[in-house]
C-alpha cells in the first residue's frame, strides 16, 4: 500500500541542528524514523547509521536504547552528527569513512542507511559539496548497489537493514540485489511525498528519461527490509 506522506508537525520532530553543505532532515528520514520505531530494539541493540548526515536518525535510535555508530564521509557531517548528539544527550559514536570501513566493524543487529539516490544527468558521483548527500549517479543507485552488496558482513544472523530511497531508483532492483547477495528482502513501506527542490530543478531531465510521468506531481519513497535468508 501507498500512503500520502506527512512531515511531523512541529514541536514534534526531534530539533536538529545543520551545518551549511548538512543534509536536512525531510520526508525520507522521518520516513525511516518511523519504520526504525517499528522495530522495537532491545536495549543495548547495535546500530550501524550508515550516511548519518544530521544523526537524526543515529540520536533517535539511541533514545530508543541502541548502542550507535554512525558513519559518514563528510566532515561537516561528522561535526553536525556529534553536536546533535551532545544537545540530544543521547551518547553515539560518530566516525569518519566510508561504507566498507564502517561495515568492517561489524556486524550489527540493526542497520540503518538514508543514502544519497536522486537519478543525475551527471554520472559520477559529486565528490564534494551539498551535492554529495543525494546524487548518486545517472540510475540514482551509485551507493544503494554498494549497501546491498556489503549487507550480508553489515547484519548479524537475526538482524535487519532498513533501506529507503526513491522509487525512482527501481525498489525492485534493490530487492533483487539483496537477493543476489544472500538477503531476504521486501518492500516493507510505500509512500508518497511532494517533489522537494532537487527533484523539481531536473524535471524535464526526469521525464526525457521516463523516470516521471508528465504531470506527476508526487515522488515514490520505499522502505527496503532485509535479514539474513
Amino acid at each position: 500500500m501507498t500512503v500520502d506522506l506527512q512531515l511531523p508537525a512541529p514541536g514534534r520532530a526531534p530539533r536538529m541542528v545543520t551545518l551549511p553543505g548538512v543534509y536536512v532532515p525531510q520526508y525520507d528520514t522521518h520516513f525511516l524514523m518511523a519504520a526504525l520505531e517499528r522495530e522495537r530494539l532491545r536495549p543495548g541493540s547495535e546500530v550501524l547509521d550508515l550516511g548519518t548526515g544530521s544523526g537524526a536518525l543515529a540520536v533517535r535510535a539511541a533514545q530508543l536504547g541502541g548502542q550507535v555508530t554512525a558513519v559518514d564521509i563528510a566532515r561537516r557531517a561528522v561535526l553536525t552528527a556529534r553536536l546533535n548528539a551532545f544537545l540530544c544527550r543521547q551518547r553515539v559514536t560518530v566516525k569518519r569513512g566510508d561504507l566498507t570501513a564502517a561495515v568492517s566493524r561489524g556486524p550489527y543487529d540493526l542497520v540503518l542507511s538514508n543514502p544519497p539516490y536522486v537519478p543525475a544527468p551527471d554520472g559520477v558521483p559529486p565528490r564534494h559539496g551539498a551535492a554529495r548527500a543525494w546524487d548518486a549517479g545517472t540510475d540514482g543507485r551509485a551507493l544503494v548497489d554498494r549497501i546491498c552488496d556489503l549487507a550480508p558482513k553489515a547484519v548479524r544472523p537475526r538482524g535487519a537493514l532498513l533501506l529507503v530511497h526513491s522509487g525512482l531508483c527501481d525498489a525492485e532492483a534493490t530487492v533483487r540485489r539483496l537477493a543476489q547477495a544472500g538477503m531476504h528482502a521486501t518492500v516493507s513501506e510505500r509512500a508518497l511525498v511532494p517533489f522537494g527542490p532537487v527533484l523539481r530543478s531536473r524535471l524535464p531531465w526526469l521525464r526525457a528519461r521516463g523516470l516521471l510521468r508528465e504531470g506527476q506531481n508526487r515522488e515514490e519513497l520505499v522502505i527496503i527490509r532485509a535479514e539474513h535468508a
